[in-house]
């Protein structure tokens, strides 16, 4: 009885161990959000340390094949910080914005 449950649980682990798997330098700056189809994507704290993550990405990969399998996680997808956007709101109006007012 094959359910797909053996990739959630090695799924879950990955989030579970993160600190282990990754160590507690890169686990203090950066955390997993999600698992979809061997892709797991991480969300660094700053610019840099997404940088960084995409430059050790390779090591972070062999890490958490060691930790919970080699098909768990395939890729490595890093985003940077998450920024509030001030693009929408309730004293946003809509249209071009201001434009070349020296006639």
């Amino acid at each position: 009885m094959e359910r797909g449950w053996q990739e959630n649980l090695a799924g879950g682990q990955v989030f579970g161990k993160w600190a282990t798997l990754v160590g507690a330098n890169i686990a203090e700056h950066a955390k997993p959000l999600a698992i979809k189809d061997g892709e797991l994507t991480v969300q660094a704290d700053s610019t840099a340390w997404a940088t960084q993550l995409r430059l050790l990405q390779r090591q972070i990969l062999a890490g958490i094949a060691a930790g919970v399998g080699h098909d768990v996680v395939t890729r490595l997808k890093v985003q940077g910080p998450s920024t509030p956007s001030w693009r929408y709101g309730p004293r946003h109006v809509s249209g071009r914005g201001p434009r070349d007012t020296y006639g």
